[in-house]
């Protein structure tokens, strides 16, 4: 998992999330373990989920997803830590451009202590299942004051062969102008790295800030799972 990450260095990250708002990671996961996760959804285990949420009972769109509890699996729990190192300093980078004083510390669990010592102690990576018919409205994961600025999404399941439509979409409303949608091709493994809520934009006349939303299209036909990875904790 190091292997890959470093891949991906935050100046390469940093770079796509200026150019288009997100940044795509290509094959961060195997097939074997898009496929092992994805099972988790169906486990037998209590203990492995904290929370289940039918977004259709609270006009979040349809479909269902499940909060993880502590500890997280391995996998989950690797991605998280890994990824945190790689976008902490990108979020630093944004904090500065938007003149904010708060700083990421390098190492997660630095970040998490903060998180618990704001009473937001609940973990946050989750796993969605859709299946036909079911869709994500547009919407932002701010779970109380602590918030990093960066989140993760992982497809688990191959498009095409698993499924159809279910595409992940990004708004972003920009200042006296209409909003920008983007479609973000995702193949089986890819992950996505875009904003919670807001991102610097550079202007003529320096940064500014916009507002960014995230969900999914209709899914057309079968079934699609994706690993939600967020940093934050929730109160």
């Amino acid at each position: 998992m190091a292997a890959r990450l470093a891949a991906h260095p935050p100046a390469t990250i940093a770079a796509a999330l200026d150019e288009r708002g997100w940044a795509r990671l290509p094959a961060l996961l195997s097939a074997e373990e898009c496929a092992a996760t994805a099972a988790l959804y169906a486990t037998p285990d209590p203990a492995l989920f904290r929370s289940e949420v039918v977004m259709a009972r609270h006009g979040f769109g349809r479909g269902v997803y499940r909060y993880f509890a502590y500890p997280l699996p391995p996998l989950v729990g690797a991605l998280r830590t890994g990824l945190y190192a790689a976008l902490a300093p990108v979020a630093n980078q944004w904090q500065a451009r938007l003149g904010e004083a708060v700083r990421f510390p390098a190492a997660h669990a630095d970040y998490l202590a903060r998180c618990h010592a704001a009473g937001q102690q609940r973990p946050t990576p989750l796993l969605l299942r859709y299946g036909p018919g079911d869709y994500n409205c547009l919407h932002q994961d701010v779970y109380g004051a602590e918030l990093f600025p960066l989140q993760v999404a992982v497809l688990l399941s191959a498009p095409g062969r698993d499924f159809e439509g279910g595409e992940f979409v990004l708004t972003e409303q920009r200042p006296r102008l209409q909003s920008r949608a983007s479609v973000v091709p995702l193949a089986q493994g890819d992950a996505v790295v875009f904003a919670v809520r807001t991102r610097p934009v550079r202007g003529s006349r320096g940064d500014y800030r916009t507002q960014l939303r995230h969900g999914v299209s209709e899914v057309r036909r079968g079934s699609r799972h994706t690993l939600g990875i967020i940093f934050h904790d929730a109160a």
